[in-house]
């Protein structure tokens, strides 16, 4: 009976060995394993936060680039169609900053009998052309020569003349101003609204003019003011 008894109790006391050992294994691992399961959730939600964080900032950025990229280009666009807009209505503007050349208007010339016999030209512009003849003087030669270059006179000159439809300028030109038998012939004149204008007029004049020392009056809006008379 004592044998059984010590058999049991033997068997009990390595039973209670071999769970006092697996409870310490247990204990020794659990820490262990906890902690790498709490640095693995660690880990997931601090990338997680990285990414949000990124992607925030990433959305912020691009949203005020759009922004301010959107509000240049309005700022600009207004402003090139307003400058087209002042350019459209300055070029409705009649006359609107432009001076008149040679080649906007169209001249005539009759032989007048006045003062010694003189040339009256007139000049308007052409259909559709307003225009001011800003040059109180025109320019006026005969041939290439420099003794056919007529001198301007104190008639005329009046202050810049509005040319537009029916509305004419006027100025005189004597051939001759000496009292001698000298001259040479010419059948046509050359008219410019200036010396530096690029596209003088050749005028084919009523008469064969003999020419010596020409004379030119400045433009006026009165033919009366247009008689060429040296002062």
């Amino acid at each position: 009976m004592r044998s059984r008894l010590a058999a049991r109790s033997a068997r009990l006391v390595l039973a209670a060995a071999a769970v006092t050992a697996l409870a310490a294994t247990t204990t020794a691992c659990g820490p262990e394993e906890n902690g790498a399961a709490a640095t693995a959730t660690s880990s997931t939600t601090e990338s997680t936060d990285t990414a949000g964080s990124s992607t925030t900032d990433g959305s912020d950025s691009s949203t005020n680039d759009s922004g301010s990229g959107s509000g240049n280009s309005k700022s600009s666009g207004s402003s090139g169609s307003s400058g087209t807009a002042a350019g459209t209505d300055d070029a409705k503007k009649d006359g609107y900053g432009q001076s008149c050349g040679t080649n906007d208007l169209d001249f005539t010339v009759t032989s007048k009998s006045q003062a010694g016999g003189y040339y009256l030209v007139t000049a308007k512009a052409k259909s559709g052309i307003t225009c001011y003849l800003d040059e109180n003087t025109p320019s006026v030669s005969f041939g290439s020569g420099a003794d056919g270059v007529a001198s301007p006179v104190g008639q005329g000159g009046e202050d810049p003349i509005k040319l537009t439809g029916s509305t004419a300028a006027y100025a005189g030109i004597s051939p001759k101003t000496t009292n001698t038998d000298f001259g040479k012939e010419f059948e046509n004149v050359i008219i410019a609204v200036s010396e530096e204008d690029p596209n003088p007029a050749e005028l084919k004049l009523p008469d064969t003019a003999t020419v010596d020392k020409p004379i030119t009056t400045g433009w006026a809006a009165n033919p009366a003011n247009s008689v060429p008379v040296i002062v």
